[in-house]
Order: structure tokens, then C-alpha cells, then sequence
């Protein structure tokens, strides 16, 4: 991937550029937060709203999903028409679709406000990374930026539960979407003024057809899985699956040929570029998918208050934002390729104490387990995506934002699909025989319906820890297994 101009970047003053960080990093937190905020909201919009089961998967993943499906599009046209404008325009839509979220009258308008929510979130991700990109050309000061950028991300994922658990103690549940709206008009201002604006000089044609087999491709291998739990492998999954097969085929042979692609396809022939994007990959796959029913234990299980539950999560909040400090003397001790394997085997340890420690009495125990996973997922997401960034010129950054958003927004809807699906279908297996379908559907319903001291309401807590706990050591393979990809791909520098 070539380019023989400049990509157009302000000159801006040191205090100008870490101020126009803040901002991204705000961006970025609002994003993170949204993905997980709604967690704890789940067992109270299921007692109004009566959502299925697979209706709370969806509500909890649709949103990860549309960003998936729509970053690599996303990140091509901010790097066309304008970083700073697409980011501006994508919040401004960001706040109309929270309030849709607010006040919906039903499952299914909450499932397409969450849609919604995830195309606005789309135009944001890459344009605050390619940002970054742009501002920071010095290398140490990109990796601070990042880190920091990266603790926004990781911390918002756990702040989400914290924010949703305040709001929930005192409002209903559409306040943690309504909250949204004034961060929004915030963010708008300050953007306005601190951002620079910086877009590919030569971007070339626009490949509609491109971006269409990019969302294709995605979506249909997201639903056979969700749909395989729920209903059982039928002609409906066989269908979806080999279409997004299909798709995703000829999307990787049109972007080869191309001569203005959305993705260079060529560099995941870069060892050090393709294992960066599975980690980063793998990272979020593991804690988002563990995240979306772990508040629900807490509350369901633990009779934790929405409050308490967030508090709860605190401790993998912390982690990951103390990995901004640590991160430089980690890399500079281990190198890149080492230290992201170090924090993908720290986070699978986490992960697998968990899994330990759920039954445990005591939530400070449980607590303690979270430390390891925050601080995992947080070096291991700051450092693989320094290593995509810096692997392009600074004019096609927001392509390489969007590949490395996209195996993070992909990671999170998968981690959902699949871990949340576990979840499922382990829970109903170790249910008593017989049964009634309320509880079999959910533990929320379960707990909607039953009375809490009774033996059918003991026994449904019961299966949902076995299915946390057997969820939480499949999690913590897969990160463990990534872990030996990183070491063995990512270069360190080191002898």
C-alpha cells in the first residue's frame, strides 16, 4: 500500500494535541460504555418489556454486530470525506438513536435502536484511532496515546455496569441510554474546536459493492450461530452460513484485485500484523462474552442491587487503567510480541480462577480474580493496536483502524453469540428435569416468575453458576491459545 502525497494534518501544539486525545478518549468511553451499560439493565427491562431469550441476545449483541459490519466501510469513508466530520456526524446520530433506545415501547424497537446505536458507533471508532494516528507521529508518544486511548476502551467496558447499576438504583432502565444525550452535545462542542481535521489526499473510487460484501460477510455467520442455540442447526443456519462464507470469499478475491481496496488484504500476510489482529481479537472475544452475563450473576445470583453489581465490576476497571502506566516498562522489559502474549496468559489466568471462585461466598475473592483479567486485556489491547497502526502510512490509518475495530467490535459480537449462547444451553442442561419453560428460557425470566426462596428458584441459581463457571474456562482456552499465537508471531525486539 502505497501513497506519494502527505495525508493533510495541522501542525497543533503539544498541549493542543493530548486536549484533542482527551476528546477522543471521551468518544471512545461514551462507545465503550454503551456496550456495556445495558448488562445490568437486562433483569429490569425484561420484567417490562418480556424478551425472550434469544431477543436478550440480541439486544445485547445487534450493537457490536452493525459495528462490526460497518467499521471497514466506516474507517474507508472517514478517510475520504474527513476524519473530524465523520466522527462529529456519527455522534450527532449516536445521541438521536440513545433516545429512540430510552423510550422503547418493546423488545423489538429496543433490538433496532440497538442496531441503530451500532451503525452511528461505526462512523466513531476508526476516525478516533486514525485521529490518534495523525496527531502523534513520534512513536512513543503514539504507544502512550494509545494506552491511553486503550484504558478509555477497556475501562468503559467495565464502567458500563457502574454507570447502569447508579442510574438503575434511582431511574428506570432507559436512563442508562438517555444519559448518553448530554455526553453527546458535550463531546459535539468540544470536538468541534480541539480536533484537527485530516483525510486521505488520494483515496481513490469508492467500491460500493466492496462495502456491501464486508456486511455480508459478518452478519449472516453471527445469526446461524445465535440461531444453531436457540432453534438447532436447520436450513436456515446452512443458508446463513455459507452465505457469509460466500461473501467473505469474494470480498478477500475483489480486495486483491482492486485497485483502490477498502482492505489491503496483504497485509495479514504480515505474521506480526495477523497476530496482532487475533489477539486483539481474541482479547475482547473473551471478556465481553464473559461480561454480558456476569452482571446478571451478580444480581440474579448473588442478589446484588444493580449498584452494588457494578461496584463489583470496579476492580477490572481499575486494572486496565493502570496498565497505561505499566505498559512502557513491560514492552521495554519483554518487548511487543512477548508482552502481548503475557497479558493474553495473565488474562486466561484470571479467566480460569473465576471460573474457580464463583461459588465462593465471599465476593472479595471473585473480586481479586477480576485484577488479573483487567490487566491482561487492557496490555494486550493497547499493544496490538500499536502494532496494526504502525504498520501503514499515516494516510491510509483509518483502514487500519477499521481492520483492528473491526476485530474488536467482531470479537465482541461473537463473544456474546458464542459465550452467551454457552451460557444458555448449559443453564437449561443442568436444570432439573421438567422444568417449566419460564425458567428454562432464562435465568432473568426464571427469577422474573418464581418465588426466591423457593427449591425450582435455587436449582435455576445453581445451573446458571455451573454455566458461568464452564463458560468462563472456555473462555480462558481460548485466550490462553491466543496468548501462544502472540508469542510465536508478534516479533519482540528482543534476543
Amino acid at each position: 500500500m502505497t501513497t506519494t502525497r502527505a495525508p493533510i494534518q495541522p501542525s497543533l501544539s503539544p498541549r493542543r494535541r493530548w486536549a484533542a486525545l482527551g476528546v477522543l478518549v471521551g468518544a471512545v468511553l461514551l462507545l465503550a460504555i454503551d456496550g456495556t451499560v445495558l448488562y445490568l439493565a437486562v433483569p429490569s427491562l425484561t420484567r417490562e418489556l418480556a424478551p425472550s431469550a434469544t431477543e436478550i441476545l440480541w439486544i445485547g449483541d445487534i450493537y457490536s454486530l452493525a459495528l462490526a459490519g460497518l467499521l471497514v466501510t466506516a474507517g474507508n469513508l472517514a478517510d475520504r470525506f474527513g476524519r473530524k466530520k465523520v466522527l462529529l456526524l456519527g455522534t450527532a446520530a449516536f445521541g438521536a438513536a440513545s433516545v429512540l433506545a430510552a423510550f422503547s415501547p418493546t423488545a423489538g424497537v429496543l433490538v433496532v435502536a440497538r442496531l441503530l446505536l451500532g451503525v452511528a458507533g461505526a462512523t466513531i471508532m476508526p476516525s478516533t484511532l486514525s485521529l490518534i494516528r495523525t496527531l502523534f507521529a513520534d512513536p512513543r508518544e503514539r504507544t502512550r496515546a494509545i494506552a491511553i486511548w486503550s484504558a478509555g476502551s477497556g475501562g468503559g467496558i467495565a464502567l458500563g455496569p457502574l454507570v447502569g447499576g447508579t442510574l438503575l438504583e434511582h431511574y428506570w432502565w432507559g436512563s442508562v441510554f438517555l444519559i448518553n444525550v448530554p455526553v453527546v452535545v458535550g463531546f459535539l462542542i468540544a470536538g468541534a474546536v480541539l480536533l484537527p481535521e485530516s483525510r486521505d489526499p488520494d483515496p481513490g473510487r469508492f467500491d460500493l459493492l466492496s462495502a456491501a460484501l464486508s456486511m455480508v460477510a459478518i452478519v449472516p455467520l453471527v445469526y446461524a450461530v445465535k440461531h444453531a442455540v436457540s432453534e438447532g442447526i436447520d436450513a436456515q443456519v446452512a443458508v446463513a452460513a455459507a452465505l457469509g462464507v460466500v461473501a467473505g470469499t469474494l470480498f478477500v478475491r475483489r480486495q486483491r484485485r482492486a485497485a483502490d481496496p477498502l482492505i489491503d488484504v496483504g497485509l495479514f500476510r504480515n505474521g506480526a500484523f495477523s497476530g496482532a489482529v487475533l489477539a486483539n481479537f481474541v482479547a475482547v472475544f473473551a471478556l465481553m462474552g464473559l461480561l454480558f452475563f456476569f452482571s446478571q450473576y451478580l444480581q440474579l445470583v448473588r442478589g446484588f442491587s444493580p449498584l452494588r453489581a457494578g461496584l463489583a465490576e470496579m476492580p477490572a476497571t481499575l486494572a486496565s487503567i493502570a496498565v497505561v502506566a505499566a505498559v512502557g516498562v513491560v514492552v521495554g522489559r519483554l518487548g511487543q510480541g512477548r508482552a502481548v502474549a503475557a497479558g493474553l496468559a495473565v488474562a486466561a489466568l484470571g479467566l480460569a480462577l473465576v471460573a474457580v471462585v464463583e461459588e465462593s461466598p465471599r465476593y472479595w475473592w471473585l473480586g481479586l480474580t477480576l485484577v488479573p483479567v483487567g490487566l491482561g486485556v487492557g496490555l494486550a489491547l493497547t499493544l496490538t493496536v500499536d502494532s496494526v497502526l504502525s504498520a501503514v502510512p499515516k494516510d491510509k490509518a483509518g483502514s487500519a483502524s477499521a481492520i483492528s475495530e473491526t476485530a474488536y467490535e467482531l470479537g465482541a459480537a461473537l463473544g456474546i453469540a458464542l459465550l452467551g449462547s454457552l451460557v444458555t444451553v448449559v443453564y437449561r442442561a443442568f436444570l432439573p428435569a421438567g422444568a417449566p419453560g419460564e425458567v428454562r428460557e432464562s435465568l432473568a425470566s426464571a427469577a422474573a416468575t418464581l418465588d426466591p426462596a423457593s427449591g425450582l428458584a435455587q436449582a435455576a441459581r445453581d445451573a446458571f453458576t455451573g454455566a458461568m463457571q464452564v463458560t468462563s474456562l472456555a473462555a480462558a482456552a481460548v485466550t490462553a491459545v491466543a496468548a501462544l499465537i502472540a508469542w510465536r508471531t508478534i516479533p519482540s525486539g528482543k534476543d
